[in-house]
């Protein structure tokens, strides 16, 4: 019997540190495992992550030897960041010229960062002109920041990004002594050179604790005979190799949302969706768009990094959110939840101890309002309600999920607070889940105009133990799909599995050549297979915003050769069944627009133009647009198929000429363009289509970006 291949994800709760082993080959659930996360071990979370890893193949009868992928989510650069768990950081910057030495004297002088929660990084600066910069005076700066304190070093120089030898030749100096550095300018290559040493410091101030627990994962992991890298979740949804973690651990901020997501994204078949992943205390909401997970940089006590993670909002209602009420009216739900009222879910309770329940307020914590609600039990117990008793009262919640309970223990606990409130107890239910949509809602809004997504094209995707608590109801309410898939309380864990290697690559180019495009492609593609990934697996994807002229390129890679299959082979009949149901159409308002081996397109006839649908052969929607064209031609003649649909759709309705995005169906890839620049459209399609051998016929789609 051929041995199996497995991959084993691990994700690092606030509670519990969560193991997943998923098979390589049909991407099956062979086993989970579950531990208290290890905060207060000697080896912090390293622990718990060895212990969840240990448990998984030993209960499931897993051999170190079927292990082909190991990766893990972290909480520590977050958590080092939040308690001030830092070092002290020693900056030596760098500049020639006059003017320029006094402008980067002054940006790069900081005494401290403070971090938003009485914490703060401490940092001492000394500065170097160019026309000084000898080893002598190197190891004098290094000597005097060594007296005052500092464990960790950032060399940082004005235009390091264009030319990186001064930084280089100071962090040699470091390296020979055995110090730990960063250079700015190998944390990003973007200007701003106080936003660039500040991302620097950031990442130089966790670098001790960082590779202090992950030397001890590592050690851990490798000591059960698995003979594979060990990667580590980024904050932007992809993995990379340990060795790479140990550089730029700052990249991992983060991660635990990131790890949510991309477990969302393998079972969301839509491409525009957003996500939920609720918790019992709080929820993030967040957003995939074109079937990628949005990104944007994070900020540290209101002041902006070039640190790139998912555009995640959190909010203070979740599953376990408790009840507020007075003067016979329902306040609020949240932001306590039952865990830190000490007490348990009336839903969760037996229902023979639901005897002569009696409303009572409470305070959770000294300083809260004394509005929560909680229901005294005959025996002296007292529960509490919570959005999930609600759901589960309203029949939201299925017996498959996580959070359905005993509904009758739920309706006996909530009668009090019913004839309080001269409700009845679905009334009463109804309207503790409405307090919860009041503050979700604007914020699902808010994101799909952000980030221009169409609500006819959304999706609701529900991870979490508390998904059904809060989804089902929303998603009604706004009249968008939803769905709850399967193993939602361990989504993370399923996303740190079946994770790719990925990296970023960011420029400040004006009109950028296609020999430049080039360039930063292939940096994107070596960095990506420096994280981890084989070549022969990277995909590159370039964005050029015509309004920064910055040049993105983020490469996608897998860890092995063979990538398989997430699902059987979609057929006509079961694509067009998609199609109906996300377009919430029937059979005779859809049609077929075009169609290869390995993509579907059907539309249908909306208000803003020829609405389509594209869905690959696995049955995942890839595209959803409001308006589109789509002429099909051969790869001899996709030059003239983009100029025709580089003008027929372009948006005239504004001040402004907007041009339409493409996307390109060539094989079985799926290609997405936009840029307001023809030329560039035409490098970015070149460089891509050099890439690909096929005979079928291309499928072109330009859509208008239907504001």
């Amino acid at each position: 019997m051929e041995k199996r291949k497995i991959r084993v994800g691990i994700d690092v709760g606030g509670t519990h540190t969560k193991a997943v082993a998923i098979d390589n080959q049909t991407k099956q659930i062979i086993g989970k495992s579950s531990v208290k996360t290890t905060h207060d071990a000697q080896a912090g979370v390293a622990e718990g992550v060895v212990a969840s890893f240990l448990k998984c193949l030993e209960e499931h009868d897993i051999s170190a030897d079927e292990v082909v992928f190991v990766a893990h989510s972290t909480t520590q650069a977050t958590n080092a960041l939040l308690e001030g768990d830092v070092a002290k950081v020693g900056v030596i910057a760098t500049a020639g010229g006059s003017f320029e030495a006094f402008l980067t004297k002054r940006q790069t002088s900081l005494n401290r960062l403070e971090l938003g929660t009485g914490r703060e990084i401490q940092i001492s600066s000394r500065f170097i002109h160019k026309k000084k910069l000898s080893e002598e005076r190197i190891v004098q700066a290094i000597d005097e920041l060594c007296a005052e304190g500092c464990q960790v070093f950032v060399t940082s120089g004005a235009f390091g990004v264009d030319d990186l030898d001064s930084e280089r030749q100071i962090n040699d100096v470091l390296h020979a002594k055995g110090l730990k550095a960063t250079m700015a300018s190998e944390i990003t290559k973007l200007y701003g050179l106080s936003r660039r040493t500040r991302t620097a410091v950031i990442n130089g101030s966790i670098l001790p604790k960082m590779l202090e627990t992950a030397d001890s994962t590592e050690t851990g992991v490798k000591g059960t005979g698995v003979d594979v890298p060990l990667m580590i979740m980024r904050g932007d949804g992809g993995v990379m190799d340990v060795k790479e973690m140990k550089k730029r651990p700052v990249l991992t901020m983060l991660s635990g949302p990131a790890a949510s997501v991309m477990g969302a994204l393998i079972y969301l078949r839509a491409s525009n969706g957003i996500y939920f992943e609720v918790g019992g205390t709080s929820t993030n909401i967040g957003v995939i768009k074109d079937g990628r997970p949005v990104i944007d940089y994070s900020q540290i006590n209101g002041r902006s990094t070039y640190i790139s993670s998912l555009d995640v909002r959190v909010l203070g209602v979740a599953g376990g959110s408790m009840v507020r009420a007075g003067q016979h009216k329902l306040i609020d739900v949240g932001p306590r939840s039952a865990h830190i009222g000490g007490m348990d879910y009336a839903v969760f309770t037996p229902e023979e101890e639901i005897i002569d329940p009696q409303l009572e307020f409470f305070a959770p914590r000294a300083g809260d309002s004394a509005d929560y609600v909680a229901i005294r039990l005959r025996n002296g117990k007292r529960v509490t309600l919570t959005n999930t008793c609600a759901a589960n009262v309203l029949g939201l919640v299925k017996k498959e999920h996580f959070s359905y309970g005993n509904v009758k223990a739920a309706r006996k606990a909530m009668a009090p607070l019913a004839e309080y409130l001269n409700l009845s107890i679905e009334e009463t239910a109804t309207a503790i889940l409405e307090k919860a949509f009041e503050k979700i809602e604007p914020v699902i809004m808010g994101l799909a105009r952000k980030y221009k997504l169409e609500k006819e094209q959304l999706s609701l995707v529900g991870v979490g133990g508390g998904a059904s608590s809060l989804l089902s109801y929303c998603a009604e309410k706004m009249e968008l799909n939803y769905s709850i898939p399967e193993n939602a309380e361990v989504i993370s864990s399923i996303g740190v599995a079946l994770s790719m290697v990925q990296d970023v690559v960011e420029r400040i180019i004006p009109n950028p050549s296609k020999q430049e495009i080039q360039q930063i492609r292939n940096e994107a593609l070596n960095k990506a297979i420096e994280s981890g990934a084989v070549k022969e697996t990277v995909e590159v994807h370039i964005n050029i915003d015509s309004q920064t002229q910055k040049v993105t390129a983020m490469a996608t890679g897998s860890t092995e050769v063979q990538t398989c299959d997430l699902s059987k082979q979609c057929t006509l009949g079961e694509a067009r069944d998609i199609a109906e149901n996300d377009f919430r159409r029937t059979e005779e308002s859809v049609e077929l627009l075009a169609e290869n081996r390995h993509f579907y397109i059907f539309g249908k006839k909306e208000a803003t133009g020829n609405a389509i649908r594209v869905i690959d052969n696995k049955g995942f929607i890839k595209v959803q647009r409001g308006n589109a064209q789509i002429i099909k031609t051969s790869i001899q003649n996709y030059l003239e198929a983009l100029r025709t649909l580089w003008e027929d759709m372009a948006n005239y309705k504004s001040d402004l000429i907007v041009r339409p995005d493409f996307y390109i169906c060539a094989g079985a890839r799926l290609m997405d363009f936009a840029t307001q620049d023809f030329s560039q459209l035409m490098m970015l399609v070149d460089l891509d289509m050099a890439s690909i051998q096929t005979d079928e016929e291309l499928l072109i789609i330009a859509c208008n970006q239907q504001y």
